[in-house]
């Protein structure tokens, strides 16, 4: 489990991001048009994981737009952004910001993400949701990088997990 902070109060999630070096666990979300892909479907490609907790928070959907700023000169690489939204409101979020870089993805179906990769808020007044974090993975689906963000509402470290594609 890993301790975090909202607004300075401690909370915690209900594991731990996988380590660096190990496989990244299997997985299925949602797409804002409603079908499904899986961790396997990414085969192949490099894989940006930028989770948050919801696109209608300022740090969240701000992290999507810069996301989505990068990923246009990324080679071979996939950004999803990931959350608990609905897959209406990613759509919503993407059309209204024109987001069309990133892969947007709901745990709304499949509720085996948040879990595999300990990342889902145990406890608090966001209990349920996703902590922010970033997760890279190389080609085959091996972690490269992690980053739990420590505080809710503070931005990835967007030039290191850049650094880390590279």
């Amino acid at each position: 489990m890993a301790t975090i902070t909202l607004k300075g109060n401690p909370i915690h999630t209900v594991g731990n991001l996988p380590a660096v070096g190990s496989q990244a666990p299997d997985f299925t979300l949602t797409r804002s048009d409603l079908s499904d892909f899986s961790l396997a479907d990414l085969k192949g490609k490099k894989v940006v994981l930028n989770i948050f907790p919801s696109l209608d928070t300022g740090t969240c959907a701000a992290s999507v737009r810069r996301f989505n700023k990068e990923a246009a000169s990324l080679e071979n690489t996939v950004v999803v952004c990931a959350s608990m939204d609905t897959p209406f409101a990613h759509r919503r979020f993407c059309t209204t910001e024109g987001i069309e870089n990133v892969l947007s993805a709901s745990e709304i179906r499949f509720r085996n993400f948040g879990e595999n990769y300990g990342l889902r808020i145990s406890d608090g007044a966001m209990a349920g949701l996703f902590s922010r974090a970033v997760v890279i993975l190389d080609e085959n689906g091996k972690v490269v990088y992690t980053q739990q963000v420590p505080e809710v509402s503070q931005e990835p470290n967007y030039e290191e997990a850049l650094a880390a594609i590279k």
